[in-house]
């Protein structure tokens, strides 16, 4: 029987070993982030325009996420300048708290500004959400069109293409690492 103490640690593990085997390659994350992209042109009207005018964005085609008491998520994405593929990311996220679930989501991380941009490239690879700064989650109402909309955050992330269900009131922390093939 495993003690309730070594459950995190257990967890943590899990977490580690599945996210060395899910690695893709760069040519499966740009066909994956031009799907995503597809579906947030056509859930988000404007979208398109609106990414044309930021800095620099970010496409992750499926994040998993799941937990109960302690939890994580993880996924792959692109990180694209002018519409064209820069580097390529994971974004991985441990917490700890009242949870429960397992759901899949897209997003899409439009950032804002050149000093926003420069902390992203210059950041050895990894970079922290709670270190070197916030990132806004965007709520927009359907009939309202995006790229009439002004956000005064360097950095706006887009959750989409939602499946399964996660209620949660944690703790919790995000890291996106330069993925080098």
């Amino acid at each position: 029987m495993i003690k309730l103490k070594s459950l995190p640690l257990l967890l943590v593990m899990l977490l580690a070993f599945s996210t060395i085997s899910m690695a893709s390659s760069k040519s499966s994350i740009d066909k994956d982030a031009n799907e995503a992209l597809a579906k947030f042109y056509n859930e988000v009207g404007g979208s398109k325009n609106y990414l044309n005018k930021v800095k620099a964005y970010l496409v992750f085609h499926e994040i998993k996420e799941a937990g109960m008491f302690f939890g994580g998520k993880y996924g792959e994405g692109v990180l694209r300048i002018g519409n064209t593929s820069k580097a390529y990311y994971s974004i991985t996220s441990a917490s700890v708290g009242m949870q429960m679930g397992a759901q899949m989501f897209s997003m899409v991380i439009a950032i804002t500004s050149d000093a926003a941009l420069n902390r992203f490239l210059l950041s050895d690879d990894d970079w922290e959400t709670e270190v070197d700064g916030k990132i806004a989650i965007a709520e927009w109402n359907s009939k309202e069109e995006l790229d009439d909309y002004e956000f005064d955050d360097d950095m706006v992330a887009f959750v989409f293409d939602s499946k399964g269900m996660m209620g949660s009131f944690t703790m919790e922390g995000t890291k996106f690492k330069r993925i080098k093939k």
